[in-house]
């Protein structure tokens, strides 16, 4: 597989991504578009590391695993929340969600 082969699938799914954000109603659809999303630009880290710099040059490769560290911490930190809005409102749908509005 090419440099090129790579970005087209990170493409995929960062449009992918996007399209989940932006047209879904239910929170943990939304959560699945941010991880793909952050997928996304992961593997264009690791594609680019690995076809542009040297082949000693593993930072495209580090900077990958630190991104999918803080996506596995920033999937927590959402479903929490989650449930603590589904046990006072009883839903997980963003729209329903009023009350916490400035």
């Amino acid at each position: 597989m090419t440099l090129q082969h790579y970005l087209v699938i990170s493409a995929i799914l960062f449009t992918l991504g996007i399209f989940a954000v932006l047209t879904r109603r239910n929170a943990i659809s939304i959560l699945m578009g941010i991880e793909l999303i952050l997928n996304s630009c992961n593997l264009n880290f690791a594609a680019f590391s690995r076809f542009v710099t040297p082949s000693d040059d593993i930072n495209g490769q580090i900077i990958a695993i630190f991104g999918i560290v803080l996506a596995a911490a920033e999937a927590a930190v959402f479903l929490a929340i989650i449930l603590a809005i589904y046990r006072e409102f009883g839903s997980i749908r963003p729209d329903e969600v009023d009350t916490l509005k400035g």
